[in-house]
């Protein structure tokens, strides 16, 4: 595997798979593409075993799983990995959690109410990056801000708005 630190290390094209995801309402479409721009924009994505990137990624759902097709730029398939969402099943439940009381927070609580939300909602968001690192060890590697909005993916592919 090429090192992380290579330029070609990285995700130049994300798409959902819209027979297993489907398509949301227009919040929620919203969040998934600012999502998806978020990820392109700046990541560190390499596959273990192979050292040529850059990398395309398909996302899908398969019942309770995530879909990661990996493909290179020109679409031919590098792998497929398939990776459970139960043990994101808690951390994602109270992220959205925390999530409503901040924009809830944000209308009408003090600035200090606010900020300590939002350092549980920061909280919450690295505890689930280091989660999704701790689950692609081995398959995949990314860094702990590429974690960060690739878990923001996931829970966009979830959010209700």
């Amino acid at each position: 595997m090429a090192p992380l630190t290579d330029p070609n290390n990285r995700l130049v094209s994300i798409t959902l798979d819209e027979g297993s995801i489907g398509r949301g309402g227009p919040e929620q479409e919203h969040e998934r593409a600012i999502a998806i721009f978020d990820l392109i924009e700046s990541n560190t994505f390499s596959v273990t075993g192979h050292s040529n990137g850059p990398f395309t990624l398909a996302v899908g759902l398969l019942a309770n799983k995530l879909v990661l097709d990996i493909r290179d730029e020109q679409g031919r398939p590098i792998t497929a990995h398939i990776l459970s969402l139960t043990p994101f099943r808690r951390v994602v439940k109270d992220y959205f959690l925390i999530c409503e009381s901040y924009y809830q927070a944000i209308r009408s609580a003090s600035p200090s109410q606010i900020e300590a939300i939002d350092m549980g909602r920061r909280g919450l968001h690295n505890e689930a990056a280091e989660l999704l690192i701790e689950r692609l060890d081995g398959k995949i590697e990314v860094d702990f801000d590429t974690a960060r909005r690739l878990f923001t993916l996931i829970s966009a592919l979830h959010w209700k708005g």
